[in-house]
């Protein structure tokens, strides 16, 4: 028979592995299904810097292997699997993966399976992409001191991108495919007022010049096909993102946009399901954000088996499971 896990985690990066290290470390069997490419956006990052406790910044990928290593230190099983089935008809809920011909069961599940940000699709963007091609104005803003930069998009995001990397750049210029903006009224009359932005209206992106990192943008005009070059040090991507929870349609609640709604807590509309990061946050979408966010679904599955009965109180063995000093132990 298969093994019965109490907490079966889908998807890997910084929500999965500290939802992993809190259920784990709280005494509770835990199975993690990392996929096929595991560790999240933050595989795709070199520096980091806004991460706590790591004052000179960290690789990605680095960050990703510390808190993986830490997740299994305690006792998480890891599978290189991708789901791609989940049975919420009844408890225990069962895993289906391309890599195994019976699924996993588990008494709670926590989805985690992030993000991904919307790319223009463009050979030169893939090649320079962490080498000045970004989507994350907050992530990488502080690289690009003095430097003329570029943002493409025309909703709130790409304004909101935009506004921001003028505490850095020397300049910011707004690509857009349109001439008006999707983005709301307030978040335009902050952009069109600061001295630091400029637009260029109706223009899509043909190439990303540069052979080591950023050095300009070869540009069309949609309307009259004439092509232009913008001299520029960098180029944020800001057209959205997809939430990656397709595999969860039908079952359970999602915003207009994709994203996992959370109902109660972290819980989902489903009892015993739990979602955490990005596949739910829209808002945020930082890597401490949705280790923060992999804390609480852990702490609320313990919750709630507990509440069900099939987790014994003696079982959370450690009295600093939840990293809290025992007085304030349940």
């Amino acid at each position: 028979m298969a093994t019965l896990y109490d907490v079966i985690i889908i998807g890997s990066g910084p929500a999965g592995y500290t939802a992993a290290l809190y259920a784990a470390r709280a005494n509770l069997s835990v199975l993690m299904f990392r996929g096929y490419e595991s560790g999240g956006q933050l595989m795709l990052t070199t520096d980091v810097e806004n991460y706590p406790g790591f004052e000179e910044g960290i690789l990605g990928p680095d960050l990703m292997e510390h808190l993986e290593k830490q997740a299994r230190r305690f006792g998480t099983e890891m599978r290189d699997e991708d789901v791609t089935q989940l049975g919420t008809d009844e408890r225990p809920f069962k895993v289906y993966t391309y890599g195994s011909d019976e699924p996993a069961l588990g008494r709670a599940i926590i989805i985690s399976t992030g993000a991904s940000a919307r790319w223009l699709g463009l050979e030169s963007e893939t090649r320079l992409r962490n080498r000045g091609v970004s989507a994350c104005a907050t992530c990488d803003g502080a690289f690009f001191k003095e430097k003329a930069l570029a943002v493409v998009g025309g909703g709130d995001t790409a304004l909101e991108e935009a506004i921001f990397l003028t505490r850095y750049a020397s300049h910011v210029t707004i690509i857009h495919r349109r001439d008006s903006l999707r983005a709301s009224k307030i978040m335009q009359d902050r952009a069109f007022k600061h001295p630091k932005i400029s637009f260029i209206w109706d223009t899509a992106v043909e190439e990303v010049l540069g052979e080591q990192s950023v050095e300009g943008l070869r540009l069309r005009n949609l309307k009259t096909g004439a092509e232009s070059t913008l001299n520029v040090g960098g180029v944020f991507i800001a057209i959205g993102h997809t939430p990656n929870t397709e595999l969860f349609q039908g079952q359970i609640d999602l915003d207009a946009q994709g994203y996992v709604i959370q109902q109660e807590h972290t819980m989902t509309n489903v009892p015993g399901v739990f979602a955490a990061g990005d596949v739910s946050d829209h808002r945020y979408r930082q890597a401490v954000t949705a280790a923060g966010d992999g804390c609480r679904a852990a702490i609320d599955a313990e919750r709630w088996l507990e509440a069900q009965g099939e987790v014994d109180k003696a079982r959370v063995a450690d009295p600093g499971a939840w990293g809290e000093p025992a007085s304030m132990q349940r």
